[in-house]
């Protein structure tokens, strides 16, 4: 695993943390409990990738992990988007969490390009 994928897995699991707290505040406060499990599903599974990745078989394998966070990532901000146009959270927190998530799309889709440049498939 590369340093980079750790820096990934980081971000992953704070992004994570804050995924279960909005899951909680929607839950309890505003008795949200469809969208919230979707978005509580998508946001922690995209770590649970990563996390994955670091025992690939190949540097295939490792792609495609990372593919499936990717995935992921892009499912959660769908989620999130539904979530606050349904008036669940307001402008910044979507603003805030809406951001973090996209952050962690880019940085998968440049950790892939550059698996796939050492590979010579780019």
């Amino acid at each position: 695993m590369t340093g980079r994928s750790y820096f990934l897995q980081d971000k992953a699991e704070a992004f994570a943390g804050r995924i279960i707290k909005m899951y909680q505040h929607l839950t309890a406060a505003r008795n949200e409990y469809v969208m919230s499990k979707q978005v509580l599903r998508s946001g922690t599974s995209i770590g649970a990738n990563i996390a994955e990745s670091k025992n690939a078989q190949s540097s295939l394998d490792y792609i495609n992990k990372l593919n499936i966070a990717l995935k992921e990532a892009d499912e959660t901000t769908y989620w999130i988007k539904n979530i606050y146009k349904g008036g669940y959270i307001n402008e910044k927190e979507y603003i805030s969490i809406y951001h973090d998530a996209e952050e962690l799309g880019k940085l998968l889709v440049s950790a892939i390009k550059k698996v796939k440049q050492r590979m010579g498939r780019l």
